[in-house]
């Protein structure tokens, strides 16, 4: 059944700059930039001074569904700006030393039980990744950027050919941004 409207209001936080055009949204704040592209022709999006509006006009579930989605990634991005998205990872190793490093766009496992070709991933643009003693820090002010370079960097040392009970070696997600592990 359909409603004659449908309406999501988000504030926006101050020192952060807002900019919507079509459907492409840059919000500027004092960490940095980010863009997202949420474009539905049922719904739109108007910005007032101190307010983003989401509207849908003889809305169903699907226009329903989609105002609370891009209300989420809207919040997304002004957090990001504010603050950033910080996951944190730990380096567990039982059997061999591995060492881990990370540069600006890449980053290597090398000794990874006793492997002697370094595991490697190339980073995404906007990340930041520090290792410091056994613990990755991982930042970025897009979430969906730093949740995913975590995830692959976790995803760098899965094991699949040894008993997971005795070989717990491996790179750990432990803090993720907003929930602990």
């Amino acid at each position: 059944m359909k409603q004659k409207k449908i309406e999501a209001k988000i504030e926006i936080p101050e020192g952060v700059e807002v900019k919507i055009t079509g459907g492409l949204i840059s919000v500027k704040g004092p960490k940095g930039e980010n863009k997202r592209n949420l474009s539905n022709p049922q719904i739109k999006m108007e910005m007032n001074e101190k307010n983003i509006t989401i509207s849908a006009k003889k809305a169903s579930k699907r226009e329903k569904r989609d105002i609370g989605t891009f209300e989420s990634h809207i919040k997304n991005l002004l957090i990001g700006v504010k603050e950033t998205f910080v996951y944190k990872l730990k380096i567990c190793s039982g059997h061999f030393p591995m060492s881990v490093t990370a540069t600006k766009d890449a980053f290597q496992v090398k000794n990874f039980l006793g492997e002697t070709i370094p595991r490697t991933l190339k980073l995404r643009h906007g990340v930041d990744v520090k290792v410091d003693g056994d613990i990755i820090t991982v930042e970025s002010v897009d979430k969906e950027i730093a949740g995913q370079t975590a995830a692959d960097i976790e995803q760098l040392t899965r094991i699949t050919n040894r008993d997971r009970r005795i070989f717990q070696d491996g790179i750990w997600i432990t803090d993720k941004c907003g929930k602990k592990a």
